[in-house]
């Protein structure tokens, strides 16, 4: 009995509703129990093989698997959709396809397809704002797919090769009439590359690559911010059959500090004085990133909220040269534990005010005098 004549899904031991790493789990199972090199000299087991690999070549396929559980084998049958052309028509509709058909290479047709290169992946890293200023090299480790070693990334078995493909006689296309259209798409059976294997790796299965740890190298610069992308080239998911692999992009965040916060470059931080320093100045000591002591000249009447800058105390500037600014908040602090003979020495400091000393208050209570008196008159 040929495959054509049993449902996919029975051969795989499946339910319909089955995803896609069931179904992929399924067929390694049954492929490595019916495989010729299992079961030599018995034509069953190699019949019922190709005829499982005939089935899991079309619903690992999502365009493939749609077709075939809308209409069954007869997607793939001579004819379907309305008219000759290759054998091995297929349900189209794409409008794609007819320009495709059409114009030719303009619209992306023209022959077999080469193998795609495989698919880029992301990779999200946390580092904290010391390893940002610093920079460091690190190393991770990924579950990735890598080409296949026995067979070389070709997902044929070591020693055989690749046939012609029957259903698209080669070509890669398979076509079909529609009316007054002759519509042309990728054959589903090769995917395009007009060969199919004849004897699957027992390695992966015939899919050319394994998923597997990778241990990476990471060097990650000086200056990096929340968002910087490092790109790994060739190091994401290997192509199939033996196609390049994509590319590794590694998305940084950097972790909160509790001293310093951080905009581009500049560096900011809040930092309590106290009210004797506000108004006779002074000086102020701040560790640094890079582990200096940074010596911070307080100016006498300082008030809360004055910034002070510290040129070049900043972050290190991203793959360029110097680094950005700190910038430091001041915020005076009001005591709240005194002394008996600091409470007195304040009371006496009181008594001798005149207003002028605190231009701000004096002012905003001139400002309230002068609306009351608006009010009154």
């Amino acid at each position: 009995m040929s495959a054509t004549e049993i449902d996919y899904y029975e051969l795989l031991e499946v339910e319909r509703s089955a995803d896609d790493k069931t179904i992929k789990s399924s067929y390694r199972r049954l492929a490595m129990r019916y495989h010729p090199d299992k079961n030599p000299g018995c034509g069953d087991s190699e019949a019922r093989f190709k005829q499982i690999s005939e089935a899991y070549d079309c619903l690992k396929d999502p365009q493939k698997r749609a077709a075939y559980d809308r209409y069954g084998h007869a997607a793939f049958q001579q004819g379907m959709g309305g008219g000759g052309g290759h054998p091995g028509g297929a349900e189209f509709g794409d409008i794609g396809d007819i320009f495709e058909s059409i114009f030719g290479s303009a619209f992306g047709g023209g022959g077999r397809q080469q193998a795609r290169r495989g698919a880029d992946l992301r990779y999200d890293m946390e580092v904290s704002l010391d390893e940002a200023f610093h920079g460091k090299q690190t190393e991770i480790t990924i579950e990735v797919s890598q080409s296949c070693e026995p067979c070389n990334g070709s997902g044929a078995e070591p020693g055989t090769g690749k046939r012609g493909c029957n259903m698209c006689g080669g070509h890669g296309k398979v076509r079909a009439q529609q009316g007054f259209f002759v519509v042309e798409r990728t054959c589903p059976t090769c995917h395009g590359r007009g060969e199919v294997i004849e004897k699957p790796c027992r390695s992966c299965g015939g899919e050319g690559r394994v998923d597997k740890p990778q241990a990476l190298q990471v060097e990650i610069p000086p200056g990096v911010d929340s968002g910087t992308r490092i790109r790994l080239s060739g190091k994401g998911e290997a192509g199939p059959f033996g196609a390049p692999p994509g590319d590794l992009y590694i998305f940084l965040h950097v972790k909160r500090h509790k001293v310093f916060e951080r905009d581009g470059t500049t560096l900011i931080t809040r930092v309590p004085i106290t009210f004797t320093t506000a108004a006779l100045g002074g000086s102020i000591d701040i560790p640094g990133m890079d582990g200096e002591n940074l010596s911070i000249d307080i100016p006498a009447g300082i008030q809360s909220g004055k910034q002070l800058r510290k040129r070049g105390a900043g972050m290190p500037v991203l793959q360029g040269r110097g680094r950005g600014d700190l910038v430091i908040e001041i915020s005076v602090e009001t005591p709240t534990r005194l002394s008996a003979r600091q409470k007195e020495l304040i009371r006496e400091l009181q008594a001798t005010e005149t207003g002028d000393e605190c231009p701000q208050s004096k002012g905003f209570f001139d400002r309230i005098k002068e609306a009351w008196s608006d009010l009154t008159e």
